[in-house]
């Protein structure tokens, strides 16, 4: 098998991940990418859907809330906060669930991280018509 082989083989794999989780979100990112870094956008496919991503030991669903939590705390990520709220809602999580795992956050990140993230989840769930979610 030829590197070149191997390496589309992985983005292939990452590509169909990366679909099934993210939908159209993902691909835009992707997308976006194309002309400033295309090499950053293959590693996010091959490495961080194809290889990562498709591990058997989580499942979708579980990697969401634990995306959901880094990004969270990280701060200054709600573009990709925004992603992965509508991945975590195209895996399974519900509204509820997500507003629950991000106010979970604060107790380890803090109220304005968990606020930010929270924002973040109202944006989408306007978008996706899931508001109100009480």
């Amino acid at each position: 098998m030829t590197q070149t082989t191997e390496r589309e083989q992985r983005f292939e794999q990452g590509k169909a991940v990366l679909d099934a989780i993210d939908g159209v979100g993902g691909a835009n990112v992707v997308d976006a990418l194309a002309d400033v870094s295309p090499e950053l956008a293959h590693q996010v496919v091959a490495w961080g859907f194809g290889d990562i991503y498709s591990r058997p030991e989580l499942e979708p669903r579980d990697r969401q809330l634990v995306t959901l939590g880094m990004l969270s705390a990280l701060g200054g990520c709600e573009p990709q906060l925004e992603v992965h709220i509508n991945a975590a809602l195209n895996v399974g999580l519900t509204p509820k669930q997500i507003v629950e795992a991000l106010l979970q956050s604060a107790v380890y990140c803090g109220f304005p991280r968990a606020l930010n993230a929270t924002f973040a989840a109202k944006k989408v769930f306007a978008e996706r018509g899931l508001l109100p979610i009480v």
